[in-house]
């Protein structure tokens, strides 16, 4: 049974609602226009419950609240590419993607902070076939560095380092995918640091973060 509206029957319903908003002096026709040129970066994760493809047996951690474990989710790059390639096919306009580090294509085992633009130059190519911009995230969750919940302002300069890297390595892809696509790439860093009751030092992890961000935003 097809409960699909007909084309006449959404044509209809947006007279409708096209005369309503006129009665509040909203032109839809204009925002509709103006809708066209603003393009929609798609979270990658929404694909596969943000299980990525570093390490599939590993579990969600870091205050994620998905449960990885949604039913048909993408089990591979190119199972993942043809969900979006169906979104972006029902979603009217040109629109981006981002991209977190864990979606890396490549057959071997890649520390977080040893990934290279030619981990993503399959992602390139991709939106380039279907002129999409890719934005990027650097991923400080679901590792063994981040299961105590501090990344960049842990107390442990060894973590505090290694996120570090792992961070200015994904600057450095995002400028690649940017120059690889002809479009700045926003380079987003989701930090996941932070208490959940009120410790007595409040201001200490706070200093560790602001140096690590220095030194990730230094060149």
């Amino acid at each position: 049974m097809n409960n699909q509206p007909a084309d006449a029957e959404i044509r209809n319903a947006y007279e409708l609602a096209k005369e309503r908003y006129a009665a509040l002096h909203v032109d839809t026709e204009e925002a509709i226009a103006k809708l066209e040129n603003i393009a929609i970066s798609l979270h990658c994760w929404q694909g596969d419950d943000v299980g990525g493809f570093e390490d599939p047996e590993r579990g969600l951690s870091g205050g994620i609240m998905a449960t990885g474990n949604y039913p048909g989710k993408a089990r591979s790059v190119a199972e993942l590419r043809q969900d979006l390639d169906k979104a972006y096919s029902l979603i009217p306009g040109d629109h981006r993607l981002n991209l977190h580090a864990i979606y890396l294509d490549t057959d071997q085992k890649v520390a977080r902070n040893e990934i290279l633009p030619e981990h993503f130059a399959s992602w390139a190519d991709w939106g380039k076939a279907n002129h999409h911009g890719i934005d990027f995230n650097p991923t400080l969750f679901s590792h063994p560095l981040a299961d105590d919940g501090f990344t960049l302002a842990s107390e442990d300069e060894g973590i505090r380092q290694f996120w570090v890297e792992h961070c200015i390595a994904s600057r450095e892809v995002g400028a690649y995918l940017g120059e690889e696509l002809g479009t700045p790439a926003i380079t987003n860093i989701w930090i996941p640091d932070g208490y959940k009751d009120t410790p007595y030092d409040r201001f200490g992890p706070r200093l560790r973060l602001r140096d690590s961000l220095d030194i990730i935003f230094e060149k």
